[in-house]
C-alpha cells in the first residue's frame, strides 16, 4: 500500500468532509435516533456503510462511467432519489400529536425492525446522486487509473467501513435520553420539521 498511501490520504480526507457535511444520510439518522432510539439508529447507520458498497461496485464496474456519458440515465436515478426522499418527507409531515400519555410509548410502539432501519439506510444511500457524483469524481479523476482494482477495493471497503463508524457514533450521541428528550418535547413539530428538510433535500436532488 505504501506507493499509493499519498492516493489514500487523498480520498480519506475527500471522503471525511463529504460524509461530515448534512444530507439525507444525517437527516434519516438524526430522525431514526430521535423516533425510535438507538438500536434502530445504528442499523440504519449499517444501511448507510452497506449502501456506499453499491457506489464503489459500480464505479470498479464501470458503470460510473456509462452514468457521467448518459445524462438521461442519471437524471432518471436522480428523479428516483427526489421520489423517495419526498416520500419520507410525506411520510414525516403526517405525523399527528400523541396524547401526553402515549408519548413514552412512542419509541417502542412504532419500533421498526432491524431489517426496516438497515434497508432505509441503504436505499438513502444507495440512490443519493450526492454520493454518486462524489464517487464518480473520485473513481475519474482522484484515483489514478493505473492503481490496480485490488487497490481500488481497499479504498472502497474503508470508505464503507468509515461510514458505517460516523454514523453509528453519530447515532449514539443522537439517541442518547438527553438529546432524544430534547427534541421529542417538540413531538409531532419534530417529525414535521425533519419532513420539510427531506422535501427540501428531494427538491435540491431533483433540481
Amino acid at each position: 500500500m505504501s506507493p499509493y498511501l499519498d492516493e489514500f490520504v487523498l480520498i480519506a480526507l475527500a471522503h471525511f468532509f463529504a460524509v461530515a457535511s448534512p444530507g439525507p444520510d444525517f437527516a434519516v439518522v438524526l430522525k431514526q435516533s430521535i423516533s425510535f432510539g438507538r438500536r434502530t439508529a445504528l442499523m440504519t447507520s449499517a444501511g448507510v456503510g452497506l449502501g456506499i458498497l453499491v457506489h464503489v461496485t459500480y464505479c470498479l464496474l464501470g458503470v460510473a462511467l456509462l452514468l457521467s456519458q448518459s445524462p438521461a440515465l442519471f437524471n432518471a436515478f436522480k428523479y428516483l432519489a427526489g421520489a423517495y426522499l419526498a416520500y419520507m418527507g410525506i411520510q414525516a409531515l403526517r405525523a399527528s400529536a400523541k396524547p401526553a400519555s402515549q408519548q413514552d410509548s412512542t419509541a417502542t410502539a412504532g419500533q421498526e425492525s432491524a431489517m426496516q432501519a438497515l434497508r432505509r439506510g441503504f436505499l438513502v444511500n444507495a440512490l443519493n446522486p450526492k454520493a454518486t457524483l462524489f464517487f464518480l469524481s473520485l473513481f475519474t479523476l482522484v484515483i489514478d487509473p493505473d492503481t490496480p482494482q485490488s487497490v481500488q477495493l481497499f479504498y472502497g471497503l474503508y470508505m464503507a467501513v468509515a461510514t458505517w463508524l460516523w454514523f453509528s457514533s453519530l447515532s449514539m450521541v443522537l439517541s442518547k435520553a438527553s438529546v432524544r428528550g430534547f427534541f421529542q418535547r417538540a413531538g409531532h413539530w419534530f417529525d414535521r420539521g425533519i419532513g420539510v428538510i427531506l422535501l427540501l433535500l428531494a427538491l435540491r436532488v431533483i433540481l
